[in-house]
């Protein structure tokens, strides 16, 4: 019986020795899920969501975390700060934790408490700052007070930031990953490619692989319709003066820029959850509309990247059940 175990299921080595190990890779892709017509009414329009939120810190920011830690040298004394929305931080802290590191986070008042309660959780040290969840200005508040920390003589050097806004590691992390699982994963047949706008790093990054591999895919950013908004992460570049566009963010590569307001990123949140049982986060949403809007009048598989889940959003959520 044992041995016909062992045929039916051989063993193989799945321990890990750390947590880092858990992240995406070429044998290990996050999923992908085919929306249905429940969702989806247009027939001649498929719609894939890779689901993000699988990842093993709970959102595409563990990509974007671990190569921009691979890039930084710490000293001993020194500790790493980092401004985020919260997936960033979450993904820096629990990757900080693996390697014994200490770390800051300096985050938006605006943050899902959910967010912040997690950073405790994993017991980075938050610095919440009065700032809107989508700044004009990149030297003020969250990113400000980091950007004093690291310069500032007084500190004499103890604080290092990734800087996840300005590092190229930020669009290296999806061109080398997450772009290339999308290809394999739908075996290049693939018309368009639907993200949400926060750094840059995921829609340059996957944009510029894309393109390379087939330069007939389209890329579609998604932003929120208002400068100010509830949709954490995002930001409005729809004009933003050139010296306060993300720096990242290769504008070259979008073929569409799509604007959604709150009320429909969250009702499409719920809706997704409610028709095909995939709880995302309000983001996620946002690109939903977009993609689902779009669909009426174009053809074609889309792929659509889902951030995270709705796990951090439950008490922003709530206002709109």
């Amino acid at each position: 019986m044992n041995a016909r175990v062992e045929e039916l299921f051989p063993c193989e080595d799945q321990v890990f020795d750390s947590i880092a190990d858990l992240l995406p890779g070429p044998d290990k892709p996050t999923p992908m899920l085919r929306l249905s017509e429940r969702f989806n009414p247009h027939a001649k329009f498929e719609v894939l969501l890779k689901l993000e939120g699988m990842n093993p810190f709970g959102s595409i920011k563990d990509r974007t975390a671990q190569f921009m830690l691979s890039g930084l040298k710490l000293e001993d004394g020194q500790s790493l700060v980092e401004p985020s929305a919260g997936n960033t931080g979450i993904a820096l802290a629990a990757l900080a934790n693996a390697q014994g590191v200490p770390i800051e986070i300096a985050v938006p008042e605006g943050v899902p408490e959910e967010k912040k309660a997690m950073l405790r959780f994993l017991g980075a040290e938050l610095i919440e700052v009065e700032d809107e969840l989508c700044p004009i200005f990149p030297s003020e508040g969250a990113r400000g007070v980091v950007k004093s920390m690291v310069e500032s003589e007084a500190y004499d050097g103890k604080y290092v930031s990734p800087n996840q806004y300005e590092n190229e590691l930020n669009v290296a992390a999806h061109y080398h990953t997450t772009g290339p699982e999308i290809w394999r994963q739908t075996g290049g047949n693939i018309d368009y490619f639907f993200a949400s706008i926060g750094t840059g790093g995921t829609i340059s990054g996957v944009g510029q692989f894309l393109k390379e591999m087939n330069p007939s895919v389209r890329i579609i950013g998604v932003e929120p319709a208002q400068r100010q908004h509830e949709l954490s992460g995002l930001k409005r570049v729809t004009g933003l003066p050139e010296e306060h566009f993300p720096s990242i963010l290769d504008p070259d590569l979008l073929d569409d820029l799509v604007s959604v307001s709150d009320e429909d990123a969250f009702a499409a949140g719920i809706r997704l959850a409610r028709t095909e049982g995939a709880m995302v986060g309000p983001t996620t949403g946002a690109v939903l509309h977009a993609a689902i809007e779009s669909g009426a009048d174009i053809e074609g598989r889309a792929v659509l990247i889902s951030g995270d889940s709705a796990a951090k959003y439950i008490s922003a959520y709530a206002k709109y059940l």
